[in-house]
């Protein structure tokens, strides 16, 4: 399968008999939402990013979306995240698309028309939509704080690879049912 060429293609070694790898991972995209802990995890530790023009940081989460926003946040919350991100971006050689960048979006639409994120490569991201990626035949999963700041420092992550498995639909599908309702069904 299209998923096995990836981790194939991508693994460094493999850790375990139960199908643990570590796995090089192509690019990482970050937002100011699940970023802030790793990136202090590699200051305490006195780590620098592995590959920093690997990483492409994004404003997403708590930017205002009125079309004649200004680089002030509104929110507090918000406000802080941005400037611990604006930070830690700068401070690691991260580039980062923040509120006021014209290539600023939503971190998942940016990468791709960017041109970041291309057929055959791996690519993980704090955020649970980084599997849209598979659209454009890459390989995308979401990925905790901590693994983060693994990625951050080595490019690489612990991956336990998933089992393969087919699945066959058969028949003619009724009027207003949609291959999104077969694979919301199946999963």
């Amino acid at each position: 399968t299209l998923y096995q060429k990836h981790i194939d293609s991508h693994t460094v070694c493999t850790l375990d008999d139960q199908g643990h790898v570590l796995l090089y991972i192509d690019r990482q995209v970050a937002n100011e939402y699940t970023s802030p802990q790793a990136f202090s995890g590699m200051r305490e530790a006195g780590r620098k990013a592995w590959r920093p023009g690997a990483t492409l940081a994004v404003v997403d989460h708590v930017n205002p979306t009125a079309p004649t926003r200004i680089a002030a946040m509104p929110d507090a919350g918000g406000a802080l995240q941005v400037s611990y991100f604006e930070e830690n971006c700068r401070d690691f050689g991260i580039e980062l698309f923040d509120v006021l960048d014209k290539r600023q979006g939503i971190e998942h639409v940016v990468a791709p028309e960017q041109g970041f994120i291309l057929p055959g490569m791996v690519v993980a991201a704090g955020d649970s939509h980084t599997t849209t990626y598979g659209a454009l035949g890459a390989f995308g999963f979401g990925i905790g704080t901590s693994e983060i700041e693994h990625l951050l420092a080595s490019q690489t992550l612990v991956y336990k690879r998933l089992k393969s498995m087919r699945v066959t639909v058969n028949g003619v599908l009724g009027a207003g049912v949609t291959s999104k309702d077969i694979i919301m069904a199946l999963i």
